[in-house]
């Protein structure tokens, strides 16, 4: 359904005969749709039946052989014209556009999914959007040592020109965001809101980041605010723009595992990082790997298993302090795992004051950071 209506739209596009509406008509049209609101089915339906916006904003009522309940016409007739106006006043910048289906660079990958969404609302490089792409998502509340190998995978890749889709959430999806910034492949952010909101609102400057650097996407009418059914939606984006999903840190009621889930459904790579067998972070990667996802180490094991050609990765601007002799000792006795005061006392014989006075010294060295549950882990 979805390439008879996407086929139709591009010929109408491509050569438009005489008498065609104006691109501006034609824009208003793709808005007005827009905010209609409609049941994604419904407005496949009616596209595929009509052959334009504009057509089925005309035929309305009048539309035949549609399986489209009679509620759904009745929409069409009053989109709401304060809301269309306040839309094509914001697509008045030249930072903002709407991709929509008659575009030649609306997202190649999303026609794949099924339900790829008429419109889409974008903000920064267009060109990012038909690029080889690889998801990072992972858990709103990570530890430092998952934000730093999100950061890294995120700039390995990016750094292979591969571009870097995540969700804009705290945690996993910023530092995957953020490790990409700084590479040419970029990252793409599909957020769950109108492009002219952010959320959550501590991402703001990150979010300014990416619409400066990279590009921002939403299947929503700016204005829309965050609600909860909007997120798994934003997932299939999410998972549809890449060639495979990547999850590193995730308990087993993550939101990361539905994207996952959805990215199997659409015949896409799962990959996920493997983690502590005490960490409840660790638990849905491995519950993911188990299931048959690739367990993955490096972001070179992400090339392979995607079958992208691999870059020697830039070196990364900001190196750590080496431990001293004194501190190693207690670096070793962490491990790999969040450990708290009173196993370091067992593991290593020194006093909790001791302890906590290396710690101090190794967090400023970006060394350890403190995690939840009055625990330290290492960042190396």
């Amino acid at each position: 359904m979805t390439g008879v209506v996407v086929s139709r739209a591009r010929e109408a596009g491509a050569a438009p005969p005489a008498g065609a509406p104006a691109a501006s008509e034609r824009l208003r049209a793709w808005v007005s749709l827009a905010h209609c609101e409609l049941p994604q089915q419904d407005l496949v339906a009616l596209l595929s039946a009509a052959g334009s916006p504009e057509a089925v904003l005309a035929a309305r009522g009048r539309i035949t052989g549609v399986d489209v309940a009679p509620a759904t016409l009745a929409i069409l007739g009053a989109p709401p014209a304060d809301s269309v106006a306040a839309t094509l006043k914001w697509l008045e910048s030249p930072a903002n556009s709407l991709v929509t289906w008659d575009d030649s660079d609306y997202p190649q990958s999303l026609l794949d999914i099924g339900d790829a969404p008429p419109v889409l609302f974008h903000v920064g490089r267009r060109e990012l959007l038909n690029r080889p792409a690889v998801a990072i998502v992972g858990s709103r509340q990570a530890t430092p040592q998952g934000l730093d190998d999100a950061r890294a995978f995120a700039r390995a890749l990016a750094g292979a020109g591969v571009t870097v889709v995540s969700g804009l959430a705290q945690g996993i999806d910023a530092a995957a965001h953020e490790g990409a910034l700084a590479e040419a492949g970029g990252t793409i952010a599909v957020v769950g809101t109108g492009l002219d909101r952010v959320y959550p609102a501590v991402n703001r400057k990150l979010a300014h980041a990416i619409a400066d650097h990279g590009c921002l996407l939403s299947e929503f009418v700016p204005g829309t605010p965050p609600r909860k059914w909007h997120f798994p939606r934003r997932n299939r984006l999410i998972a549809g723009l890449s060639r495979g999903v990547l999850v590193i840190e995730a308990n087993l009621s993550s939101g990361s595992l539905i994207t996952a889930r959805l990215a199997g459904d659409q015949g896409r790579e799962v990959m996920a990082m493997p983690g502590s067998i005490h960490s409840p972070l660790s638990k849905g990667c491995h519950k993911l790997i188990r299931e048959g996802a690739k367990l993955v180490e490096t972001a070179q094991d992400v090339l392979v298993e995607l079958g992208l050609p691999a870059r020697a990765p830039a070196p990364h601007a900001a190196a750590r302090r080496e431990a001293s002799a004194a501190q190693a000792p207690l670096l070793a006795a962490m491990g790999a795992a969040p450990i708290d005061m009173d196993d370091l006392v067992r593991r290593t014989g020194l006093s909790a004051q001791a302890i906590a006075a290396q710690l101090t010294a190794l967090e400023i060295d970006g060394l350890v950071a403190p995690v939840p549950g009055a625990k330290w882990q290492r960042r190396q």
